[in-house]
């Protein structure tokens, strides 16, 4: 059982930036992938961001290309969303999800684990 645990998030103004951070444990998910997907109010949740284990290919929907980044640090076991030139538009809450199979997905019902969610705010 793969377990994510969630940090950072907040207020920001519009052009701000926050790091949002997912340390995972649990069984190696090396042939795996890890995601951010967010959810506004009354709205779907919507990926933000894809990193496969092997590669580190790494795959963003046009809202949040060149703006956002999303990385790991093995040594620390974390999973990163470095997010700039944040948007009024940006704000929800924001989960970092894994998936066993190998391959980049932004599809929230091809990921099998989830963190508890972080709000993120941000104000015009």
């Amino acid at each position: 059982q793969v377990h994510l645990v969630q940090s950072g998030g907040g207020l920001v103004h519009t052009g701000g930036s926050l790091r949002l951070s997912c340390g995972y444990s649990g069984p190696s998910i090396s042939s795996a992938a890890m995601g951010w997907f967010r959810q506004a109010p009354g709205k779907e949740r919507e990926f933000v961001a894809a990193i496969a284990w092997s590669d580190l290919a790494t795959y963003y929907p046009d809202s949040v290309k060149g703006r956002f980044t999303i990385s790991k640090d093995n040594a620390n076991n974390t999973l990163y969303l470095q997010m700039s030139s944040l948007k009024p538009e940006d704000s929800a809450i924001y989960y970092c999800a894994a998936r066993r199979v190998e391959g980049l997905s932004g599809r929230a019902n091809e990921y099998d684990y989830w963190g508890q969610g972080t709000q993120v705010t941000v104000s015009s």
